[in-house]
């Protein structure tokens, strides 16, 4: 029996009816490179053809700025699930990315260090 408001693709004792391997075709690698902290946001645009519930869902959740482990966290699939099928959503014109704000900034030594310093003195 389906939990409430978890749908026909779940279900309280055995879990999730459908493996999620197979909710991505079994691909394991995305057409884009995502990062856990990329943040995805639907465009608009309405996919040609059928790409499968979890595709809408996963559009649903794009509505506004949302980060890939966010997205697989709300979907409960892995991220390397979720990461193939918001590449599918990126590849039709469904979905924009952009990169984590982090990336490719170095870490200061000295903040660092007193981040480290500030740590010693609370033990």
């Amino acid at each position: 029996m389906a939990a409430a408001g978890d749908g026909p693709w779940l279900d309280d004792a055995a879990g999730r009816l459908v493996r999620p391997f197979t909710v991505s075709n079994g691909r394991t690698e995305p057409s884009i490179d995502l990062d856990l902290m990329s943040q995805v946001r639907a465009t608009g645009v309405t996919p040609l053809g059928y790409l499968g519930p979890e595709h809408a869902e996963a559009l649903d959740l794009c509505r506004a700025p949302v980060s890939v482990a966010e997205v697989a966290a709300q979907l409960k699939l892995p991220a390397v699930v979720t990461k193939v099928l918001l590449s599918d959503l990126v590849d039709c014109g469904a979905l924009t990315t952009k990169p984590p704000a982090y990336h490719h900034i170095p870490t200061d030594r000295s903040l660092l260090e007193a981040v480290l310093d500030g740590l010693r003195r609370q033990l």
